[in-house]
């Protein structure tokens, strides 16, 4: 019997010097690798943005401060077990404040990136990702 499960997570969108930071899925079903933004799960009375500097410095080693919201976006899709998840993801714009880039260890994530902004084409990056990341470019 399938299960219905609801996940609130917070991500960031990091553009420094004309590239943005990006994380590859530790999946290895993802072919080819999937990208998405740094960030994760809330974990019980956190605030969205603690979870967001929290995540990505645990998936990227970067330090980030000064989140400002820029959208909220939700779906829904079925996993391989049957089960469907309702995934709510609140995205943020963060500024650098320092650290060094690094992969997490044992983790949904296995390796952290810059890439340039007109690299993404060539990627496989998340829908939602790829949709905020165009959302924050200047118009």
């Amino acid at each position: 019997m399938s299960k219905q499960h609801t996940s609130v997570r917070s991500y960031g969108i990091l553009v420094h010097e004309g590239r943005v930071a990006l994380v590859r899925s530790s999946n290895p079903h993802h072919d080819p690798p999937l990208w998405w933004l740094p960030g994760g799960g809330i974990d019980f009375g956190e605030a969205p943005e603690e979870t967001l500097i929290r995540e990505f410095e645990e998936e990227t080693g970067l330090v980030v401060h000064e989140p400002v919201l820029l959208a909220v976006t939700s779906d829904i899709r079925r996993r391989d077990n049957g089960d469907r998840i309702h995934t709510v993801r609140i995205l943020y714009t963060v500024t650098l404040r320092g650290g060094e880039l690094r992969h997490e260890i044992h983790g949904t994530t296995d390796h952290a990136a810059w890439f340039a902004l007109e690299e993404l084409a060539t990627l496989n990056v998340a829908d939602y990702a790829r949709a905020a990341i165009d959302a924050a470019q200047p118009k």
